[in-house]
């Protein structure tokens, strides 16, 4: 008996020695992190991303695998500064876990990572995942070689790195902040780029000023086309250094001592290149950057859909010749908010083809105003619809909010509404002009292009020429114009000379009265004018 007592004791002994064991060793791998062996591919890169410029800014997606990218571009912060990845990162490591590097080259493969073992697997580590494409790479362009010292030409490089960029989708192109890249014409193309591309602009992009880098004229600088989902963002700037074309156009300034300086600009192409154009785009972003001293128009739209602007700064001189802000054309479904616009012509214009266009929250002038048209030109036809313009300051403009259309044109402007406007020292805040001609004559034409269907509401300020200019052709009137709380004040400027409102051939109703009185508009309809619908004429 007592031997059966003594050995059940041993046997409650060992299964406890056992226990023990088992505790100890689960306590002694915790919060450790099983780190397979680099493989010959991560170790190159390891050592060639070693001391290069602007490595600092390198950052690498998550080797697990991610949901499809959407075909909408990732959403920006709203104030436009910064860049959240739409793929989470993984889980970040306990506190205890020493924590390995990650190196990323330019070519944004990095070395994935594994996770760590559970306890109790024993001292192997875990078989490694199945390689896959990061998503979310980052390619710095100073690491294809932008020397980033605004001397240097760094084209290649950033055509080097759009190119790696190009083939995977949600990755991002960096220009890193304080430096300066010297970057000739260039085009960030598609269609076979992968979508939802992020152009993350921190430093400053210069134009050359020489003439052999526009040849005989190229109608861009920088362009993006046949994209989608491409987002350009950031605190960067674009510069056009515009002055030469300037001074070019103006063939009555002869007050340059400059010789070398003046040949030079005899040089320059009489194509004026706009700064940054897209074209053939779906969801385009432009946030928080700043264009300058475009040549001719800063930012252009042509036949895009889905643009967002926001936060945006474009400034050229008042005295900049055709330096539109930004221009739109066959464009749809376009927002442009809290954006500052400073410029030589148009601070907004919207071109044919151009329909559900929200203009909000934007402070504009110098400059002409925003403005539909010219439309018409060369008798074509242009058709512009539901564009809404609100909550908007004008300082110094030359227009305030402004239709204008060549005689001979065919087509409809209809559904407008300028809402909430307020003007200050604007030479002529609201026009419509169906006899607009930039020369100094245009032929008379019958027909023109109709404007239909458009609203003035709390446009309010003081005006320094005229406070309302209705011109509308005799074949075509303008009809629908309604106004609401339009209250416009004089302000005398030297060599200035005050006119009372002005009509011609324009019917609406006033449905409250304005300050000066507009006893010039024909209230109600056209007499005999079967008036054409969008869908009839467009």
């Amino acid at each position: 008996m007592k031997l059966r007592v003594k050995g059940l004791g041993l046997l409650l002994l060992l299964v406890l020695l056992a226990l023990c064991s088992t505790i100890d060793v689960c306590d002694a791998r915790r919060g450790k992190h099983w780190r397979p062996r680099s493989s010959p591919s991560s170790s190159l890169l390891r050592n060639k991303g070693k001391g290069k410029k602007g490595s600092s800014n390198r950052q690498h997606g998550s080797n697990r695998p991610s949901p499809k990218p959407p075909l909408s571009p990732p959403p920006s912060p709203g104030n436009g500064k910064g860049y959240q990845s739409p793929y989470q990162p993984s889980p970040s490591p306990s506190p205890n876990a020493p924590v390995s590097p990650s190196p990323v080259n330019g070519s944004g493969h990095a070395s994935p990572k594994s996770p760590t073992p559970s306890c109790g697997k024993g001292n192997q580590p875990p078989s490694r995942p199945t390689p896959t494409s990061p998503q979310g790479a980052v390619f710095n362009v100073v690491d294809f070689g932008a020397k980033g010292d605004g001397v240097s030409d760094d084209t290649k490089a950033f055509e080097a790195a759009w190119a790696a960029a190009c083939k995977q989708g949600a990755s991002t192109v960096v220009v890193p902040s304080e430096l300066e890249f010297l970057v000739g014409p260039i085009s960030f193309s598609g269609p076979y780029c992968k979508p939802n591309i992020l152009f993350q602009l921190d430093g400053t992009i210069v134009a050359p000023t020489s003439a052999k880098a526009w040849g005989s004229g190229l109608l861009q600088w920088i362009e993006f086309t046949k994209l989608n989902g491409v987002s350009i963002q950031g605190n960067g700037i674009i510069n056009g250094r515009g002055q030469q074309w300037w001074t070019y156009s103006d063939i009555d300034d002869d007050e340059d001592d400059d010789t070398q300086y003046d040949v030079e600009f005899e040089r320059m192409p009489q194509v004026k290149p706009t700064a940054l154009r897209f074209y053939g785009s779906f969801n385009v972003v432009v946030a928080g950057i700043t264009i300058v001293n475009s040549s001719q128009c800063h930012l252009k739209f042509d036949s895009c859909q889905g643009v967002m602007v926001h936060d945006v700064t474009i400034s050229s001189p008042e005295n900049s010749l055709n330096t539109d802000g930004i221009h739109l054309q066959n464009s749809k479904d376009v927002s442009i908010h809290h954006t500052n616009l400073a410029c030589g012509d148009d601070c907004v214009s919207i071109q044919t083809g151009c329909s559900n266009i929200n203009i909000h929250n934007v402070n504009c002038g110098p400059g002409h105003g925003i403005s539909i048209g010219g439309l018409g030109r060369d008798n074509t036809k242009a058709c512009v619809s539901n564009v809404t313009v609100r909550d908007v300051n004008m300082f110094r403009t030359m227009t305030g909010v402004r239709i204008k259309t060549w005689q001979g044109g065919l087509g409809l402007v209809q559904d407008v509404r300028f809402s909430n406007i307020q003007v200050s020292e604007v030479q002529t805040p609201i026009i419509i002009d169906q006899f607009y001609c930039d020369k100094r004559t245009c032929s008379n034409q019958t027909s023109a292009v109709a404007v239909s269907g458009v609203q003035y509401e709390n446009i309010r300020g003081t005006f320094t020429i005229k406070p309302v200019h209705f011109a509308c052709s005799d074949s075509s009137p303008c009809s629908g114009i309604t106004l609401t709380g339009v209250q416009l004040r004089p302000v005398q400027i030297p060599h200035y000379r005050l006119n009372d409102p002005f009509c011609w051939q324009a019917f609406g109703e006033l449905y409250t009265p304005t300050v000066p009185p507009i006893a010039c508009l024909h209230l109600g309809k056209p007499a005999g004018n079967n008036l054409q619908s969008y869908h009839d004429l467009c």
